[in-house]
């Protein structure tokens, strides 16, 4: 059938391109039939008919709205899936809009112009001919001069093209500046139809916008349309990417020499129009620029002092916790009416526990501040701790609340403390949205005594909601050991807060006769203490340990071994089951042992005779997954784990659905929300934080060096409850202990709050 390019379209074609696997690939033909297509990132796999070909292929890649019959040019490059063999990857695509009228008439019949209905597409083609498709897109306004079709119609059909091929203009455009399409969705939901606009006129609007991936998509257009290197919008654009980066590895603030320095060394910017940038920038208070004291580092010399430089929203997170802090201090503290023998007897009663002499101690003392820290090692008994604090303010009638960072560390802690707990965003009213909180000073949360645990995952900006959400007459205490990994987001708020010594902190340091008993708890206390984990004591004995180190040297041994230990190994040996109560850790995503190459062999492995939801799509009935994003309307929250209980194969792509088994609660996901889905045979030991497992398998290895930190290793020990397996290298295993960074996130507050105290 004839074809024709039409201008809008034609403009992104003819880019060459090689990729790591090889030469190019040059198809034209017909989509036949649409396998998976994903709306929100545009993922598409269908089948495909080359012209000349009897049978059709399948291409992967991203595609907007495909529509079975479509025409289309495509470039790409052949790979082989291990489960589905050969298959065109998409790199780039070009529609072959219908030249010929029966092209054209099957064209619309197929529904790309919603509510176009065969009676006015026969007087279109009628009117026009074989340049139906031409008006509609570039001279829209000839519409009325057809019969029945006045100016409500027309520009219902001019805006119905517009919308349908917006985002295949913004995928040509990014094609014709070399950016990968895997952003188009994120970009034309940010923008819609105006996006190639705005890319266009703004680029770097799209930095601000779309902070990390938006700074590099818009330098990489501007400079391609002639902006120079010293653009102030770019160098401004460039600065908030500097700070954004800088808040993405945990810092609150850069210094301004470092700032500086990156701008010259990785975008060609000089030390002077950076500075007046971020004078322009603080100016306009996107930015905080502040004096500090001696900080490791160069002074900034153009200014004679030590210069920190925050994103406004930070500055305002960190000042405003220890203003907060402040006023708790500041408000008298009125004694519970209650002494030591009544407290023994009311947990006697109530617990039916005898507290140690530390935890005796703790308890009587706990009341007497209006915000206070408990922190320890495992095995020394935080938890039992919570348990009689909301022992004894229940004995008072104080309002008590429970509250941890996420959905799992909640759930763990109601089950140890046998009381109600939520989640503090929750619990703060967190708003998606509007990105807010309701509950502040104006609107604080009824209660007496809020304790929350796992206080260290607590990031700056939530724990500044939190500090304003909480009564100051109220009680505050945070629990929390201050050994493992800081939050993932900026600050190392629990760690400031200790070593500001403003704080009352109550330090747990007595291990516990059975906790003492516990391979597990003695080593997660060596590295704790900077000490190899004690590898060889378990290695000739017969019976069965906690705790095992299996040292391997290689990546695809590791690997082996880990998937013989999960599939076969630790069930047999230790009654376990292979998917729900084992839990492999690794440091990093990437590499032959990160978790996306061993959740593809674990899944081999421990659930190969399942079908997928379509073919090309990773997940199946029986997998074990993990939800990604905070869903209060769902009551499912990032990084909580389930299983794949129900696949429902409608025909229609955009009615395929699955069911999770979140701990008995089953809940629903529709095909456009499998993108808040991963599989969870192998996470992050960042995503394990506030959780505990019955068995973990932790792979330690050289290649994992960058982040191979002691309270990396210490976090993920202290995750297994039954059993803990190393498999590594000792060389990795030394690294990490001897790479003790907790505190090396760049922040003022632990200054802050020694003011404070002065």
């Amino acid at each position: 059938m004839p074809i024709k390019r039409l201008s809008s379209i034609q403009s992104g074609q003819k880019i060459s391109c090689l990729t790591p696997q090889g030469s190019l690939t040059d198809l034209e033909g017909c989509l036949d039939r649409i396998t998976f297509y994903n709306p929100e990132n545009h993922y598409t796999i269908a089948k495909f008919c080359p012209k000349g070909a009897q049978n059709a292929i399948t291409v992967v890649g991203f595609m907007p709205a495909p529509t079975a019959g479509e025409f289309l040019k495509l470039d790409g490059t052949w790979e082989t899936h291990i489960r589905y063999g050969q298959q065109l990857k998409i790199i780039r695509f070009e529609v072959l809009l219908p030249a010929t009228v029966d092209g054209i008439r099957k064209y619309l019949k197929s529904g790309v112009i919603k509510g176009l209905g065969a009676k006015t597409i026969s007087r279109l083609i009628r009117h026009f001919g074989d340049q139906t498709l031409v008006v509609i897109e570039s001279e829209p306004e000839k519409l009325i001069d057809v019969k029945g079709i006045g100016k409500a119609i027309a520009k219902q059909i001019a805006e119905s093209w517009q919308s349908h091929h917006a985002i295949r203009c913004l995928m040509i455009f990014l094609q014709k500046h070399g950016i990968s399409l895997a952003y188009s969705g994120r970009i034309f939901k940010q923008y819609g139809v105006a996006a190639v606009d705005i890319l266009k006129d703004h680029p770097y609007q799209i930095a601000c916008d779309l902070p990390g991936m938006g700074f590099y998509i818009a330098d990489r257009i501007a400079q391609q349309q002639g902006a120079l290197s010293d653009d102030p919008q770019r160098i401004r654009a460039c600065i908030l990417h500097l700070l954004e980066q800088a808040a993405g590895d945990g810092h609150m603030f850069m210094t301004g020499h470092e700032a500086r320095r990156k701008c010259a060394k990785l975008f060609d910017i000089d030390s002077e129009s950076a500075s007046a940038a971020m004078l322009e920038l603080s100016d306009e208070g996107q930015v905080v620029q502040e004096a500090m004291e001696d900080q490791d580092g160069e002074q900034d010399s153009d200014q004679g002092r030590y210069l920190a430089l925050y994103l406004s929203a930070l500055h305002r997170a960190e000042t405003g916790i220890a203003q907060r802090i402040k006023a708790f201090l500041t408000v008298p503290v009125k004694p519970p009416d209650i002494n030591q023998e009544q407290m023994t007897r009311e947990i006697l009663a109530r617990l039916a526990i005898q507290l140690s002499s530390e935890q005796q101690s703790v308890l009587e003392e706990i009341l007497l501040h209006h915000i206070a820290i408990i922190t320890g090692g495992p095995g020394t008994g935080k938890t039992t701790l919570i348990r009689s604090i909301a022992a004894i303010c229940d004995r008072l009638q104080h309002k008590t609340i429970l509250s941890a960072p996420t959905g799992r560390a909640a759930r763990r802690l109601s089950e140890v403390a046998r009381k109600k707990a939520s989640t503090l965003h929750k619990l703060l009213g967190y708003n998606l949205e509007q990105n807010n909180f309701e509950k502040d000073e104006d609107d604080p949360l009824n209660v007496d005594v809020m304790i929350v645990d796992e206080a260290s995952m607590v990031d700056a900006q939530l724990m500044f909601h939190l500090l304003k959400a909480v009564p100051v007459t109220a009680t505050l205490i945070l629990v929390g050991d201050v050994f493992q990994l800081p939050s993932v987001g900026p600050g190392n708020i629990l760690s400031d807060l200790i070593q500001s010594g403003v704080i009352r902190t109550f330090e747990l340091k007595e291990i516990f006769r059975q906790a003492e008993k516990s391979p597990i708890i003695v080593n997660a206390h060596r590295v704790r203490e900077g000490k190899l984990p004690n590898l060889d004591k378990n290695r000739h004995s017969e019976g069965l340990s906690e705790f095992y180190f299996i040292e391997q040297y290689q990546p695809e041994t590791v690997l082996k071994t880990i998937v013989e230990l999960c599939s076969r190994k630790i069930p047999e040996r230790f009654g376990l089951d292979p998917v729900r109560d084992i839990q492999v850790l690794s440091p990093m995503h990437k590499g032959t042992v990160g978790t996306i190459q061993l959740n593809q062999v674990l899944q081999e492995a421990l659930n190969p005779q399942s079908s997928p939801l379509a073919a090309g799509i990773q997940f199946r009935l029986g997998d074990k997954v993990m939800h990604l994003k905070n869903n209060y309307t769902k009551e499912v929250f990032n990084g909580d784990i389930g299983i794949i209980s129900g696949i429902d194969q409608f025909p229609k792509l955009s009615q395929r659905r699955l069911s999770v088994n979140y701990d008995e609660r089953l809940v629903d996901y529709e095909s456009e929300e499998l993108d808040d889905l991963i599989l969870a045979y192998a996470i992050s030991v960042h995503k394990s934080q506030g959780s505990e497992y019955p068995a973990v398998v932790i792979p330690m290895m050289p290649q994992h060096h960058p982040l191979l930190q002691r309270n990396l290793l210490y976090t993920a020990i202290t995750r297994g409850k039954k059993l803990v397996i190393i498999v590594g290298t000792r060389q990795a295993l030394d690294t990490a202990i001897k790479n003790d960074k907790p505190g090396n996130r760049l922040s003022l507050l632990d200054q802050r709050l020694k003011s404070v105290r002065a």
